[in-house]
């Protein structure tokens, strides 16, 4: 389903944090200075839109999916997954993960945005209106103003191979 346009502004720091989670997995994670620099930019993403995404969510997108019932589930579970990805965020800005915790952090931030992609935003799509989705979208625009607009760089002293 085309993507409604009050919409897009998540699913694009969805993009960039997907894109994040690729270059983890596919990442050669051998050594202490290469995790380091892993999470540098893991901790650098979380400050720059990460951190401003989940708040929005929090604040704008989760309570309107709470007015419908069959939403409710998947909400809880989002959040579950907000509490779980931040831990893991305050590890990485603390420089405490492991190669196998930094992959499964990816794993499981990709799995979080399907899951926000595929069923919270394919059934809000649906079952709100148009009027209400443009306050939707105006609210969601106030709530992402402090996040930075573009894709934050590799840190330039890892190699990904």
């Amino acid at each position: 389903m085309l993507r409604d346009k009050n919409l897009v502004p998540l699913s694009r720091q969805h993009q960039h944090a997907l894109a994040l989670c690729v270059r983890i997995d596919r990442a050669t994670l051998a050594n202490q200075s290469n995790l380091d620099a892993w999470q540098s930019e893991i901790e650098q993403h979380f400050r720059a839109e990460i951190g401003i995404h989940f708040a929005a969510e929090e604040q704008v997108l989760f309570p309107a999916a709470r007015q419908f019932a069959d939403l409710n589930p998947v909400v809880e579970q989002l959040l579950h997954d907000h509490a779980w990805l931040r831990a893991r965020f305050a590890e990485a800005e603390a420089r405490k993960m492991s190669a196998e915790e930094l992959r499964a952090f990816a794993r499981r931030l990709s799995s979080h945005i399907r899951t926000e992609e595929r069923t919270l935003f394919e059934n809000l799509q649906e079952l709100v209106g148009e009027v209400e989705m443009t306050r939707l979208g105006q609210r969601l625009d106030e709530a992402l103003q402090g996040a930075e607009q573009a894709c934050i760089l590799p840190t330039a002293t890892r190699k990904e191979t």
